[in-house]
């Protein structure tokens, strides 16, 4: 059972999750609570060797691997940490995730044009991550939002990230249509996702970008309220 809160950041692509993420994380530890980074998928464990050859496109391209079989790479590394997961929540150290189950979401529900395939692709992926492989449920999911068209701009500042291979970008971020595909998925969950317990966050105003700072604050405004 667990005694301490699973909060999820997750995003459109060059949100700034992974910072914001560990910002989090840094201010939390700062007022004296327990707590925990999780980052998915994760890179260089056994568990996510066939989601590095899947992003590096060794398995074909996005058309050749459909939805469900890609979304199985990235399950079998959640349940592989689930186990550490549970214990940490179970000992009252609150977890945060960048990224889970909602980034398969995101992107392979995205994949799929169809409303109701789409609504039957979510039940599936739901019941094979919680039911069948039993992963614990976050209490809070927040989505950072930027626009597909500027986040594919941004991933091209990242840092070389060695999984790729030298490649500066994975199947997923190198196809601009696929991003915007994965922008309208994430925006639809929040009304159409029973299981998680979504928030949005909207990372531009007035067609600017937010500082790191803006956006963090943002976030932690969020994330304090579902702690007290």
């Amino acid at each position: 059972m667990k005694t301490a809160p699973f909060i999820v950041i997750d995003g459109t692509d060059g949100s700034g999750k992974g910072t914001q993420t560990r910002k989090l994380v840094e201010r939390l530890k700062a007022e004296g609570r327990s707590v925990e980074l999780m980052d998915f998928p994760r890179y260089g464990e056994p568990s996510a060797y066939f989601v590095e050859k899947y992003l590096r496109g060794e398995y074909g391209s996005l058309a050749e691997v459909d939805s469900k079989r890609a979304s199985l790479f990235f399950a079998v590394d959640r349940f592989d940490a689930s186990f550490q997961i549970r214990k940490s929540l179970e000992a009252g150290t609150i977890i945060i995730s960048n990224r889970y189950v909602s980034g398969n979401k995101g992107h392979h529900m995205g994949r799929i044009k169809d409303p109701k395939e789409r609504e039957t692709f979510l039940a599936w992926l739901n019941n094979l991550e919680y039911e069948i492989f039993g992963i614990p449920k976050p209490d809070l999911t927040i989505l950072l939002h930027v626009p597909a068209d500027i986040g594919y701009q941004l991933v091209a500042s990242k840092d070389e990230r060695g999984y790729l291979d030298g490649k500066k970008r994975d199947i997923h971020e190198a196809d601009p249509e696929h991003l915007r595909d994965a922008e309208a998925a994430y925006l639809e969950l929040p009304r159409i996702d029973q299981a998680e317990h979504w928030q949005v966050l909207e990372c531009m105003e007035n067609n600017q970008l937010l500082s790191i700072e803006a956006i963090h604050e943002k976030l932690w405004s969020v994330v304090y309220s579902t702690l007290i």
